[in-house]
């Protein structure tokens, strides 16, 4: 699973006619108009793995916000890639995608025993226990970055904020058939597709949509953090803000991903 991970952490060289990616293709961006901004992920995802991607501008002036979901369509074999997540590529069928807002994702209480709480470093999703750390938004170091880190832990703030991580993932039944899970900010929202054909290849859908600009691909470490996610947790831990790590007798690297990561 391990090597299809890093294949699938990138977008796939099918997409919108308006969207721009990065030499790496970890970064989308739509670069004219709100519509024409679906993206892909790189490979089939595998039971459990989440694609998680991280809001990096944000436009004025349009309504509506990202779009997320799977579909069984293999994007090479699209004759054309739809205007729309929605409604376009759903209404070609196998495709599942949902407009991100927090009120309208989140599975009714109780509805999902896998959630687990938030102070659980580990989000459990019947086949994968993901680092939470890795899925909630981080701001950018500044005077007030230790407040809105905050935030973004607690999801207070809007779903589609700026530097908010959404992932999508699906989690196998045992009759065969998958839910789909959307996550925001590493809370589970719960169910909002069941009896997906879990048999079938199912790609990741990111429409960069209206006023949601360029999102960015974010690799999540499965089973226990890594040794650099812990070194990370504990300075973090032991500063005022994270402008103070700049101070610190650590190497730029590992300066840089303390900071930013």
């Amino acid at each position: 699973m391990a090597a299809r991970c890093r294949l699938a952490a990138r977008f796939h060289h099918v997409h919108g006619a308006n969207v721009r990616l990065d030499a790496s293709r970890t970064r989308a961006t739509r670069v004219r108009s709100f519509a024409h901004g679906l993206c892909f992920s790189q490979e089939p995802l595998a039971p459990g793995q989440i694609f998680l991607v991280e809001i990096e501008e944000k436009e004025l002036g349009w309504c509506g916000h990202l779009r997320v979901g799977l579909t069984a369509h293999d994007p090479q074999s699209l004759e054309a890639v739809p205007e729309y997540s929605l409604p376009d590529l759903v209404n070609m069928g196998d495709t599942w995608v949902f407009a991100i807002t927090r009120s309208h994702n989140r599975a009714a209480a109780g509805e999902d025993e896998a959630r687990g709480p938030p102070s659980d470093p580990l989000l459990p999703l019947r086949q994968a226990r993901i680092p939470r750390d890795t899925l909630v938004g981080r701001s950018r170091p500044g005077r007030y970055s230790h407040i809105l880190d905050e935030l973004y832990r607690l999801n207070v703030l809007p779903a589609t904020a700026r530097r908010s991580r959404i992932g999508v993932l699906y989690a196998p039944r045992p009759d065969g058939t998958a839910d789909m899970h959307i996550v925001i900010n590493g809370e589970d929202m719960g169910a909002c597709a069941r009896r997906l054909p879990a048999a079938r290849p199912l790609y990741a859908v990111v429409d960069v949509f209206a006023s949601t600009k360029s999102v960015r691909v974010i690799p999540v470490e499965y089973g226990f953090p890594s040794l650099q996610t812990l070194c990370r947790l504990v300075i973090q831990k032991h500063v005022v803000h994270r402008l103070a790590i700049e101070g610190l007798d650590l190497p730029p690297t590992l300066k840089s991903f303390c900071q930013h990561e």
